[in-house]
């Protein structure tokens, strides 16, 4: 077993119980780790104004790993680390074909959301998250400068169709994941927690192999495949949970706590 020297944690389904607040003992636990002098970091899909209301709940002063990697931003200084956008002709093309089928994309620019109506899909969205939506009028128009991220959401079948047609058509000059079965998140290739983790690591001088990473679906892979040790949430998708070193409890049963307990503290 290494020596943590630096723990990332994503944030839906791994620090966030499914009320989507963090419990008093996890809470506990990473300020522990970082009175011990560790680092701990949030890497999350999530936009950089979804996380830091956590990150300041947490007092983390440090830079967190935000939009699946795409943006690596220090909480306190403001300091971008690392940033990979969209280029905008792909984007448009991307929009286009997810519209094609019917399906709603939400478009991330300047750390705001951006939509082409209301809708159960985007409200929904909006809420759980805790940001605000910005009506375009015309999509086509708008982006006219890269962005950094697109979600397509949609019922998984649908979702489906639609990655399978951008892998055909773009191979890996995008990156495609998802975090959960109704969100299909499409990025710069080099837009991954793997790539957003080794420059906060590298940031703050702290080897691979004595990195933590703790996630809970397929958008944490890379991140597992980086850091010296992974840690996959009970309630981690089963393909995801193969690829780590270790099967902490579930979200709602405080698992990034006992993680963080066991091999941290």
């Amino acid at each position: 077993m290494p020596d943590i020297k630096l723990v990332a944690i994503d944030l839906d389904g791994t620090l966030l119980k499914n009320d989507l607040t963090i419990s008093p003992r996890a809470e506990e636990a990473i300020k522990a780790a970082t009175a011990k002098g560790v680092y701990v970091t949030i890497c999350t899909g999530r936009m950089y104004a979804s996380a830091l209301p956590y990150v300041k709940q947490l007092k983390m002063e440090l830079p967190i790993i935000t939009y699946n990697g795409a943006f690596v931003k220090h909480s306190t200084t403001g300091e971008v680390l690392y940033e990979k956008l969209l280029p905008c002709e792909m984007a448009k093309d991307i929009y286009l074909r997810a519209k094609k089928y019917k399906l709603h994309s939400n478009i991330y620019r300047d750390d705001r959301l951006y939509v082409d109506s209301f809708n159960k899909w985007a409200d929904n969205y909006a809420i759980k998250v805790g940001v605000d939506l910005n009506i375009v009028d015309n999509m086509l128009d708008f982006l006219q400068r890269d962005p950094i991220k697109i979600v397509t959401i949609a019922e998984p079948q649908a979702l489906k169709i639609l990655e399978e047609e951008l892998v055909e058509v773009y191979g890996d000059r995008l990156y495609i994941t998802s975090s959960l079965p109704h969100l299909l998140e499409i990025l710069h290739p080099k837009a991954t927690k793997g790539r957003g983790l080794e420059a906060v690591a590298e940031y703050l001088g702290v080897p691979r192999e004595c990195v933590m990473a703790i996630g809970d679906s397929y958008n944490d892979m890379e991140m597992f495949s980086y850091a010296g040790f992974s840690v996959v949430m009970g309630n981690g998708e089963e393909d995801v949970k193969k690829c780590a070193d270790y099967v902490t409890c579930s979200n709602d049963d405080d698992g990034v706590a006992e993680a963080i307990e066991k091999f941290v503290l």
